[in-house]
């Protein structure tokens, strides 16, 4: 990749959990990468891996166990005065998983994206307020009689339009989707992802793109990340992951992607990944070849290599 302007670097970041019968959760343990500003860069792996717990560290919405979070230069997790955090929450902004449980279902459409408007003063007027509202809802294929209606009246498709305007409304540089199709049908999420790539055309976006369904995350990304049991594992421009993953976690990620052919399906290979045979502490992320890391040993590293 062309050297690029980094708009978010993640070092050796950490966020653990206390649980009185487990003692400490190591929900992320130690991962590094950088974005690069307009770019997707992907987070696959499974549940529990630690994928949405980093995007809502990122953005503040957990306090950092340890490790950095620097955005445009600063660090987030620093001390920050009020305003300054006021600044970042206008220049990040998140779209959440569940489009049903996101939205309060006592404001009307109009005021749940206006919300962010109202606290940023970002409009001098109602009236200015209301024109940005429908303007946002068109954007997003809605219709400006949308703006009056609930949340309770509109499908799940719609209602995860409505969260992407919300998160529009402050012209943020950054958003965080965090599995922002995984609650919607296969015919829905198509055109979900269609929309968040022609927003990031259109106002040049920077997205982290937050899913554990590998082929739709090939189709958004530039580079991906494959994390599992709280570090990553492998981290790759998109292509090249697919064509060449050395890992056998991703390996085996990529071998259960279902394809629409009956004769591949029948004689598919599935490759199994031994949790057994992971040992993290023994590792580390080291880069194979230019742009493509793999958390491996020294003996894995020199065969890569080989």
């Amino acid at each position: 990749m062309k050297q690029q302007e980094k708009i978010l670097e993640v070092k050796d970041l950490k966020q653990h959990f206390h649980s009185g019968k487990n003692g400490v959760i190591k929900a992320v343990d130690g991962i590094s990468f950088d974005i690069y500003r307009g770019e997707t860069f992907g987070l696959v792996g499974e549940s529990g891996c630690g994928k949405s717990t980093t995007g809502r560290t990122i953005i503040r919405l957990y306090n950092a166990t340890s490790g950095e979070v620097i955005f445009n230069g600063t660090n987030v997790h620093g001390g920050k005065s009020k305003k300054d955090l006021k600044a970042f929450n206008r220049q990040m902004q998140m779209i959440f998983q569940d489009p049903y449980a996101s939205l309060n279902p006592r404001m009307t459409v109009k005021d749940i994206i206006a919300e962010g408007m109202d606290i940023h003063g970002l409009a001098k007027s109602d009236k200015e307020k209301t024109e940005r509202v429908h303007e946002l809802l068109e954007t997003v294929g809605l219709n400006k009689q949308h703006a009056s209606r609930y949340p309770h009246e509109f499908s799940g498709g719609q209602r995860q339009r409505i969260g992407i305007a919300r998160a529009l409304a402050v012209d943020p540089e950054f958003i965080i989707a965090d599995e922002p199709i995984s609650a919607l049908d296969v015919s829905i999420q198509a055109q979900v992802v269609n929309l968040l790539k022609e927003l990031q055309q259109e106002r040049g976006l920077t997205y982290l793109f937050i899913a554990h369904d590998l082929s739709m995350v090939k189709y958004i990304s530039d580079r991906i990340a494959v994390m599992y049991a709280g570090r990553i594992v492998e981290l790759a421009e998109s292509d090249e992951l697919y064509n060449n993953p050395l890992h056998s976690y991703t390996k085996s990620l990529l071998s259960a992607i279902p394809v629409p052919d009956p004769d591949f399906e029948r004689n598919r290979k599935r490759v199994a990944f031994d949790p057994d045979s992971y040992r993290p502490e023994d590792s580390e992320l080291r880069e194979v070849s230019p742009g493509h890391w793999v958390l491996c040993t020294s003996e894995e590293y020199k065969q890569y290599q080989a």
